[in-house]
């Protein structure tokens, strides 16, 4: 049996296209359901071409206050397919080899991973423009990597050197890249949303009339979602309509509290009250690019904000420092990665479409997984970030640019001397 009436509702709901409606929601039943799902490849190929598919995605969303709502099908062509898995499969190389260099104290503090989740990222991604906006929380690893960023730029970062993507002064909850639209990384929880509201003033402000604006997007976890601040950025974004999407990653345990303990209301995607909302599976990249597709459409066509919930879940604890079995135990991660895992979908899916077979993935997963590692080398070889200039960089400015900067002529460090970690 499992632990908690979350992950019943994770596989309820994230597999829709699977259970009917009608069908008794038992967990023994939905598994069951589930784990014949991936056998037979969910995304279920309504007409297929050598190079381009049309997949099945009834049941993939729930939508709340929209008279519209996404297609029930949508277009992938192998080479779209092929680089969604060839992305997810590196975020999944990526974290896991996180999760191993923080375990040999090569990355300190705090580190909170995606594994899991990978399908969501690449989905919002996927249907975005570089020009619209994207915000996240601190389990921004694989966004960053998403947004323009690269293996040996994120482990660079966790590492602390200079070849990092903010110069090794950040760390694991707060990658940047401007040039790509991605603003982190928060390590507040829940403090990224007024940000995006920003954003996506911006994004309205600087919109030309007559064309759809860029939009902008705050993700955050469902332990996030009865915040003040984010009721605040709500009516802001409804009173002034605009472009912001709010997106609820929900992994049903918070930092580690059940959303059954929490939240007084589970239909995240209902929380706006008058604002249209729309549930995903979060699961299923294809029903991600197309509820995403959608979402995009619809608040950058000037009808306000919208809210999205992602039905996802974590393998690993809220951070590294939790082992995530206290508050849910092993039987109910190990069902969730039998039958709902996105990397296993997009392989069965890849090969059910005759895009591709299991010796063809083995080779991508090999070439993927020694890329990575060779990244990872090369991130460890990049120096620690030296006291002048780079302790001094973008902290003060004397008025003339980022690269103008003015040096104080005294800072505190640390006693190195004193400290146990060296």
């Amino acid at each position: 049996m499992l632990a908690t009436r979350a992950a019943s509702m994770l596989l309820r709901r994230s597999a829709a296209s699977v259970v009917s409606p009608s069908a008794p929601a038992t967990v023994a039943a939905t598994a069951a359901a589930a784990k014949a799902a991936l056998r037979n490849g969910t995304a279920n190929v309504r007409f297929m071409s050598s190079d381009v598919a049309t997949f099945d995605l009834t049941g993939s969303f729930e939508t709340y206050n929209v008279e519209t709502q996404p297609n029930n099908t949508i277009d992938m062509s192998k080479e779209e397919l092929l680089s969604h898995f060839e992305l997810m499969y590196t975020m999944r190389r990526m974290e896991i080899t996180c999760d191993n260099e923080y375990k040999s104290r090569a990355i300190r503090g705090f580190c909170h991973l995606y594994d899991g989740q990978e399908a969501v990222a690449t989905g919002i991604n996927a249907s975005f423009d570089l020009e619209d906006s994207w915000i996240t929380s601190y389990r921004c690893h694989c966004t960053a990597l998403a947004r323009g960023g690269s293996v040996e730029s994120v482990l660079a970062e966790l590492f602390g050197n200079v070849g990092g993507q903010t110069k090794g002064k950040g760390g694991s909850m707060h990658f940047y890249n401007k040039a790509h639209n991605f603003y982190g990384g928060q390590g507040i929880v829940g403090a990224q949303v007024p940000v995006g509201l920003g954003l996506a003033f911006a994004n309205h402000y600087n919109a030309t009339p007559g064309k759809p604006m860029q939009v902008a997007i705050a993700c955050y976890g469902d332990g996030a979602a009865n915040q003040g601040q984010i009721w605040e950025s709500a009516n802001m974004a409804s009173l002034w309509n605009l472009p912001m999407i709010f997106c609820i990653e929900n992994n049903h345990y918070g930092m580690g509290t059940s959303m059954d303990r929490h939240s007084s209301h589970s239909d995240y995607y209902k929380m706006g009250n008058h604002i249209p909302g729309v549930r995903i599976d979060g699961m299923n990249v294809l029903a991600v690019k197309e509820g995403m597709r959608f979402v995009k459409d619809f608040v950058g066509s000037g009808n306000g904000p919208m809210y999205v919930e992602m039905m996802t879940y974590r393998y690993h604890g809220h951070s590294m420092s939790d082992p995530g079995t206290t508050y849910r135990n092993r039987e109910e991660i190990a069902l969730t990665r039998s039958t709902r895992d996105p990397l296993e979908f997009v392989k069965r899916t890849l090969i059910d479409a005759g895009f591709s077979d299991a010796e063809q993935i083995k080779e991508i997963e090999k070439r993927i997984r020694k890329d990575v590692a060779a990244q990872v080398k090369k991130a460890k070889a990049s120096s620690k970030p030296s006291v002048e200039p780079h302790l001094f960089e973008y902290v003060y400015t004397t008025g003339g640019g980022k690269e103008e900067n003015e040096f104080p002529p005294h800072i505190r460090m640390p006693d190195f001397n004193k400290s146990k970690f060296y």
